[in-house]
């Protein structure tokens, strides 16, 4: 989850998101290069008061600076669209989980072992734990399996709303009627946050998502609690 004062992007728990995150800083890159070498031309510009008279139909100096900002766009949208059609792949999952968003909470149901359904709340200030944080812990967490392939299915009953859990690089639009879905897979254990990312009416800031990443044993001893 994120810290005070955190700059960078949340530590990465899936694939996806650790692509994301080589995106981020491959884009990064490139535009820190590029500011830094406009600013120096701008300063050599204002700083210097000569004049090349050469320079005012420099024919080949003009085609430099329309084809090299195209080249530099290139090296962005090839690993952009590479990455939005891994979004995009579902590839075998073991695991279909479906996410309904309300107002305000959300409800979790597991289809695929037996009719598993349940509400997530925000847990109230009196009721929290020492080690539970404030407006983000629910009564009852998502629990995945780790290593395995995971299919989500969002949907919404009433308003728009958006599933979205930023360690694991998942955002997803929950729309009334519509089914939208995505997969990940989460390469550790730990319990990863979230929150609704669509203004939903007053209580959006109170619904938010709580992910549990563990062994197959201990996914497959909470479903059996249920």
């Amino acid at each position: 989850m994120p810290m005070w004062a955190q700059l960078n992007l949340q530590d990465a728990v899936t694939p996806l998101m650790e692509q994301m995150v080589m995106f981020h800083d491959h884009t990064m890159m490139i535009l820190t290069m590029i500011t830094i070498i406009v600013s120096y031309i701008m300063i050599n510009m204002f700083m210097m008061k000569a004049t090349n008279r050469f320079l005012l139909d420099a024919q080949t100096l003009e085609s430099i600076w329309t084809i090299l900002p195209g080249v530099i766009l290139i090296f962005i949208a090839m690993p952009s669209l590479h990455l939005l059609y891994t979004m995009d792949e579902v590839n075998k999952p073991v695991l279909t989980v479906k996410a309904i968003g309300h107002q305000w909470y959300w409800s979790y149901e597991y289809s695929d072992f037996r009719q598993i359904e349940f509400d997530s709340y925000m847990k109230s200030t009196q009721d929290l734990q020492m080690n539970e944080y404030r407006l983000l812990e629910v009564d009852n967490r998502m629990v995945l399996p780790m290593k395995s392939e995971i299919r989500l299915i969002v949907t919404a009953a009433d308003v728009l709303h958006s599933w979205t859990v930023p360690s694991i690089g998942i955002k997803i639009d929950a729309t009334p009627g519509r089914l939208n879905q995505g997969s990940f897979e989460l390469l550790r254990p730990g319990v990863f946050y979230g929150q609704c990312s669509e203004i939903c009416g007053a209580n959006h800031s109170f619904m938010p998502i709580v992910m549990e990443s563990a062994n197959l044993k201990h996914f497959l001893k909470w479903l059996n609690s249920l």
